[in-house]
């Protein structure tokens, strides 16, 4: 009679994979509350210590490591020496595993969670059994995954026995499994004692995309088994074909720039830079800015807004060509509109603000880099000015706005603002004076195309980094730009801070630097 061995925590479906073997006329060997579990619903089974000859002890720390249950499942078949000594010991094979392990992950979720407490849930004789039967695959089925379990018993139904080729799989999967489980406990006990010196992560298959930045390279989408808000890992596609690689870069890059306002808030966004944003009394109006910021770089674009997704918006929206739109919910007046938009992604995203700081890491050749995101951001406050012109209220507000915008421009990056709305955005330049040229010229057009003069607009500047020299404040006050945001801290502070004061403009100083490569 062929016998399977039982001891999971995770005890979905195990009653009826466990009843499905006896049927097939296997005995089931089973643990500690496996066992109470299969015999409370009628099925019999055989208690470890009749198979060891020995009780459990030390709490249940010893009960599986034996020369019974390791010689059953490392037996090799094929090999006369191995048949003859179990048989010599009295040692009768295992020809299925059915294990999981102590819930080590749910345990140091808990946040009282106690370094005695953790220690109890590392499982020892789990890992044990489930690399010995992996190890041994050509002859045992071992099984870690209660959706596994349909597979197996459909294999033995139809041919006796599980497939070479399942096996094998199955033996990889439990692999995964316990070292899954290995570097969720190292990484805990790492942190614990202090050491750093290893990255450990870990990631599951979301997609397997078209294909990558290029139709030549290959690409998948891998998600953190730690859900988080503001994260396409977990948002859900209400519409549209799937994401690409770069639909999903753009997306992540809107994303972010969303959770820094708190304020009715929607970006338009190309190529990772914002091409238009805005604030408004609600997301209509932010909307309305937002486009109208730069009507011409939004199309084939991605919006994301903070607010549900209304009707009356989606009718704005519905018919310029956007390639997503993300929101935490949709009306579902937005969502009769929008749907019929078969290729437009629609998107609702998790937008739930935390504190929590999150890791950032960029793969590079041969190595890994790895950094806090750039989550913290100070708010720009007249007590910052470094210039004889002192900020107006309304300056104040746009400057943070500007602010927190330029933060997510590719460096070098400068944005020119007002009243809440981006005019013009220069981004990626090898020289700022260059990125402040395309920032300002952008807005020109915008505002003549409104029949607004730049020069009269009172408009706002916004730097990620210091200006190394004069000529951007220079070139900002031949274009009536009034108030200036930048870090501060180059060497030439003071011929920056000079040309402000020569031309009337009112300058910050954050002392923070925001650079995005």
């Amino acid at each position: 009679m062929r016998r399977a061995l039982f001891s999971v925590s995770d005890k979905t479906g195990v009653v009826e994979f466990a009843s499905e073997l006896v049927k097939l006329g296997w005995e089931i060997i089973a643990t500690g509350g496996t066992q109470k579990l299969l015999e409370s619903n009628g099925v019999k089974t055989i208690g470890i210590s009749e198979i060891t000859g020995f009780p459990e002890i030390c709490d249940g720390r010893v009960k599986t490591l034996h020369p019974k249950v390791h010689g059953g499942l490392l037996g090799r078949r094929d090999l006369e020496s191995h048949r003859a000594q179990l048989k010599e010991n009295g040692i009768e094979y295992i020809d299925l595993v059915c294990v999981n392990l102590y819930p080590f992950a749910a345990t140091i979720a808990k946040p009282d969670v106690t370094m005695e407490d953790a220690i109890e849930h590392i499982d020892i004789g789990g890992p044990s059994m489930v690399r010995s039967a992996a190890k041994n695959w050509e002859s045992v089925t071992i099984v870690v995954n209660p959706e596994d379990y349909a597979v197996v018993i459909d294999e033995l139904k139809a041919e006796g026995d599980t497939k070479k080729e399942t096996r094998l799989q199955l033996s990889a999967k439990a692999y995964t499994h316990t070292a899954e489980y290995d570097m969720m406990i190292a990484a805990w006990m790492r942190k614990a004692a202090g050491l750093n010196e290893k990255l450990f992560l870990e990631y599951d298959l979301k997609q397997s995309l078209r294909y990558g930045e290029n139709p030549h390279q290959n690409a998948k989408f891998f998600a953190s088994l730690k859900p988080v808000p503001f994260s396409l890992a977990t948002a859900e596609q209400l519409n549209g074909k799937e994401l690409s690689y770069n639909n999903i870069q753009d997306a992540n890059a809107a994303l972010n720039i969303v959770r820094e306002f708190d304020a009715p808030f929607c970006v338009g966004l190309k190529h990772m830079n914002p091409c238009g944003a805005a604030i408004g009394k609600d997301i209509t109006e932010a909307w309305t800015k937002a486009y109208e910021a730069d009507k011409v770089s939004i199309f084939g674009g991605i919006v994301a807004v903070n607010r549900e997704l209304t009707k009356e918006v989606a009718e704005l929206m519905k018919p310029i060509f956007l390639e997503i739109i993300m929101a935490p919910s949709f009306s579902e007046g937005a969502l009769e509109v929008l749907c019929t938009k078969k290729n437009l992604r629609l998107l609702k995203v998790d937008m739930t603000k935390t504190t929590e700081p999150q890791m950032q890491y960029v793969s590079m050749n041969g190595g890994m880099l790895v950094q806090e995101q750039d989550i913290d951001i100070i708010k720009p406050t007249a007590e910052m000015c470094v210039t004889e012109t002192k900020p107006t209220e309304a300056q104040l507000i746009d400057l943070d706005f500007a602010w927190k915008i330029v933060k997510h421009v590719k460096s070098n990056a400068i944005v020119v603002v007002k009243d809440g709305q981006t005019l013009g955005v220069g981004a990626g330049q090898m020289n700022r004076v260059g990125s402040a040229a395309i920032a300002i010229k952008q807005a020109e057009e915008t505002l003549a195309a409104a029949g607004k003069d730049i020069r009269n607009e009172g408009l706002v500047m916004g730097s990620d980094a210091f200006f190394p020299f004069g000529d951007s404040v220079e070139t900002a006050a031949k274009y009536g730009i009034k108030a200036i945001v930048q870090p501060g801290g180059s060497v030439r502070d003071q011929e920056s801070i000079d040309a402000a004061n020569a031309n009337g403009i009112t300058m910050l100083f954050t002392g923070e630097r925001h650079f995005k490569h």
